[in-house]
């Protein structure tokens, strides 16, 4: 657990709704207005298991199948509000997960593809989704770090899985003037990175915050065999 997680449980424990996620956003630093209102109409018990709800509305990662871990509501909205989305762009999410994020972003953007992994996830997030009307959004079951090519140019990529740099194949299928968001480092004590594509390549922005993230796996990632170790 994080120092920021355990700075909002002792100061606002207990959530239960989605304005709680909106304060803890807020306390984070997120001053989008549209991810704020995002958060508040998206309730977060409807994606994560059901052995989980008393935490949907805590700003904690949940634990979820395959022993992934969902990301803190808070951090989420963090790495959104470096997009500075408008509500035009179309988006790529690599770890869909149970969709919470998905849900959030099929609210601030045109369309949204996601990709996962675990086909049990997809089929979670797709629920969650459909219950809530978001037809806006496109979830493909496969290996994150080659991206969706055949959806392809995006204009912003979030990337929900640490790897020491950014996966090419992401890079190449950003939109010249696009942005991507992602957490590089081993896996377990990162920096979330904010990155511009520009004709020649990627060019930093700034750095959103350090946490910790879930390594990312794949063949432009960790190789599957380093799965059973990764902590």
């Amino acid at each position: 657990m994080t120092w920021t997680e355990v700075q909002v449980m002792r100061d606002h424990p207990g959530g239960s709704s989605p304005e709680d996620l909106v304060w803890a956003a807020r306390a984070a630093g997120v001053t989008d207005d549209r991810v704020a209102e995002a958060i508040r109409r998206t309730p977060r018990a409807d994606f994560v298991p059901r052995a989980r709800l008393a935490s949907a509305y805590t700003d904690v990662p949940i634990p979820i199948a395959h022993g992934q871990v969902t990301t803190q509501p808070s951090l989420i909205a963090m790495m959104i509000n470096a997009l500075e989305l408008t509500g035009t762009e179309r988006v790529l999410e690599v770890g869909t997960g149970y969709g919470f994020q998905t849900a959030l972003l099929a609210h601030l953007t045109a369309y949204v593809v996601s990709i996962e992994r675990w086909p049990d996830m997809v089929e979670e997030a797709r629920r969650g989704l459909a219950k809530h009307g978001l037809e806006n959004v496109e979830i493909v079951v496969g290996d994150g770090t080659h991206g969706v090519p055949a959806r392809a140019p995006y204009d912003a990529v979030v990337v929900s899985a640490a790897f020491p740099e950014v996966p090419p194949p992401l890079v190449e299928q950003l939109r010249v003037g696009g942005r991507i968001v992602q957490p590089i480092g081993p896996g377990g004590q990162e920096q979330v990175e904010l990155y511009e594509r520009r004709v020649h390549g990627l060019v930093h922005r700034r750095s959103v915050v350090s946490a910790r993230f879930v390594r990312l796996f794949g063949d432009h990632g960790y190789p599957p065999t380093d799965e059973a170790t990764d902590t």
